[in-house]
């Protein structure tokens, strides 16, 4: 696959359709890497007449890492005892540096979890790249929405594995604390995903430089009230690590916003939410 330089990393990208068709730059969560935006759903959008760009974030998976910066005590950032490697606005021009490299004007941002508040810090710091906007399973930066229950902290906060077998028992424990009910994903399909990412790259303390950009960031409430560009915001009604507020809160802050939430979704895209999810999706690009 390619790679863009951008605000002083690589980005590693992929790219789906024609660069003749309005763009849609998909943004993935923490420690997610672009091969966790499912097929289908690229392809899906390419055949609604989206030219699609997926890519790894900063830290994760084939982009640049910054393990010359450290791994920060992740307590000490959620109190604001310590600062963060960097923020969700430096991925967000990590963002605008590929669609600069790509010969991209405006695109359709669609960003899950972390990658949501990513495309929102975009949309606040650079409205004019942006034709509209899709935020999944995310939340504002406030922290009275979008919290998690217990059983979700423990999985965000867990140790590095130590081997490759340990590090896929986990992701598969972790699925079954943050999948959806009625249909999810068979097992076997899981194992598959969870050993073609940790074949493709492991970067654990790069995950946690994420989560302290997560923690370090400010609330972007009042900021996403100047938001003007066609909105939707998707949601999980049973997310158990963004709560359903943290969506019904950005689309309350976000002028005209639409929400959907999809019933039996956790945190994550099951194959069958996609087609609603696409729907959605397309639906909102089309006003801009």
């Amino acid at each position: 696959m390619p790679r863009a330089r951008s605000n002083g990393v690589e980005l590693e990208y992929q790219t789906f359709g024609r660069p003749g068709d309005p763009a849609m730059l998909l943004v993935m969560g923490l420690g997610a890497q672009l091969i966790d935006w499912p097929e289908a759903f690229c392809t899906g959008l390419v055949q609604r007449g989206f030219f699609v760009i997926r890519y790894d974030n900063r830290d994760c998976g084939l982009s640049t890492d910054l393990d010359q910066m450290g791994v920060p005590d992740i307590a000490a950032v959620f109190a604001g005892t310590e600062p963060a490697p960097y923020r969700l606005a430096d991925m967000a021009t990590d963002a605008v540096g590929l669609l600069d490299a790509l010969g991209i004007r405006r695109a359709h941002l669609v960003g899950a979890s972390m990658g949501g508040m990513i495309c929102q810090q975009l949309t606040i710091d650079h409205p004019d790249r942006v034709l509209s906007l899709c935020s999944i399973m995310s939340t504002t930066g406030d922290r009275s929405v979008g919290g998690s229950t217990p059983e979700a902290v423990a999985v965000l906060l867990r140790p590095a594995a130590a081997t490759r077998a340990e590090a896929v028992a986990g992701a598969l424990a972790a699925s079954q604390v943050l999948g959806s009910i009625g249909f999810e994903a068979s097992e076997d399909a899981q194992r598959r995903r969870a050993e073609q990412k940790y074949d493709r790259a492991y970067r654990p303390d790069g995950r946690r430089r994420q989560l302290a950009a997560i923690y370090a960031s400010p609330d972007r409430t009042e900021a996403l009230h100047k938001v003007s560009v066609p909105t939707v915001v998707i949601h999980g009604a049973l997310d158990p690590l963004v709560d359903p507020s943290g969506g019904r809160a950005t689309a309350d802050a976000i002028p005209g916003a639409e929400l959907v939430i999809i019933p039996g979704m956790g945190h994550g895209m099951p194959p069958d939410a996609i087609p609603a999810m696409l729907d959605a999706i397309t639906r909102t690009a089309r006003r801009a």
